[in-house]
């Protein structure tokens, strides 16, 4: 493992599988929605993780995939299998940290208001500034446009963005440093590469293969191996992070805490 210690203008986090964990409670409720339309749970399950709903409901049944099924479908997760839920190891803590120094975050998850909504409150996690759900965009990961909108509205829009100027945005400073995006799943990651962010994988849903595979730029286990060191002096200081690494992507250069050596797996390199 290497330590690497960076500084972000922003943290984007997905949310589940990243934040927090209600695959249990999906699960089942993707099962018994699969059954009672003649589909194999195996089949759903298979590809609807850090996928929007009405995009899977789609795949299976597109006479189905309107708003109001989707709505009807997430609102009774909470509601019938709310227990299923739990919150990550780290991912309070940093969030934490970061909200009390006053850094720039948001999450941006493929569940809808309702059911993101639900589990902020069940586990009693801080809302995020910037808070884009399924319903808030037309397109969903791996598209980039959730986390585009989360940088405009944070006011750190990509590079190559024009000047960004609405009134619910801040406006667009020079961004001195990475955005980066905290994601699980193969279609967040590449959403979050399309965004122009560096992207940190999680090993919470996916094999390290698959997340390399995806794009990550680096990986980790959990957030419990990324560290809060401070925020720079200022409203727009960067938020500076310690993180273990147990990969990183084929190419990329990393500045550790000392020596370290690697094993070459597909698409990148494993941390001793």
């Amino acid at each position: 493992m290497a330590l690497i210690t960076q500084t972000f203008s922003a943290v984007l986090f997905d949310m589940d599988g990243t934040l927090i964990d209600s695959t249990p409670a999906v699960e089942a409720h993707w099962s018994r929605w699969a059954l009672s339309h003649g589909i194999s749970p195996a089949d759903i399950l298979s590809s609807s993780h850090g996928v929007r709903t009405i995009d899977v409901i789609g795949k299976w049944k597109p006479e189905l995939a309107t708003q109001e099924e989707v709505l009807s479908f997430e609102g009774g997760i909470p509601g019938e299998d709310g227990t299923g839920a739990i919150e990550l190891p780290g991912a309070r803590a940093l969030v934490e940290r970061i909200v009390q120094e006053g850094g720039r975050w948001a999450v941006v998850t493929s569940g809808t208001s309702v059911l993101a909504a639900a589990w902020v409150k069940i586990l009693n996690l801080p809302t995020p500034p910037s808070f884009i759900t399924a319903d808030r965009v037309t397109l969903g990961k791996p598209n980039p446009e959730g986390y585009l909108l989360a940088r405009k509205q944070l006011g750190v829009p990509p590079p190559q963005s024009p000047p960004l100027s609405t009134s619910t945005s801040p406006p667009p400073t020079t961004i001195t440093h990475p955005v980066l995006v905290v994601e699980d799943a193969p279609a967040g990651i590449r959403a979050g590469k399309a965004a122009g962010c560096l992207v940190l994988g999680l090993l919470t849903s996916h094999t390290l293969e698959q997340v390399l595979a995806a794009g990550a730029d680096y990986v980790v286990r959990d957030l419990g191996d990324v560290e809060f060191v401070r925020k720079e002096e200022g409203a727009e200081g960067g938020v500076v992070l310690r993180i273990r690494v147990t990969s990183v992507k084929t190419g990329e250069v990393v500045d550790g805490d000392g020596d370290w050596e690697g094993v070459e797996v597909d698409g990148g390199v494993m941390l001793n």
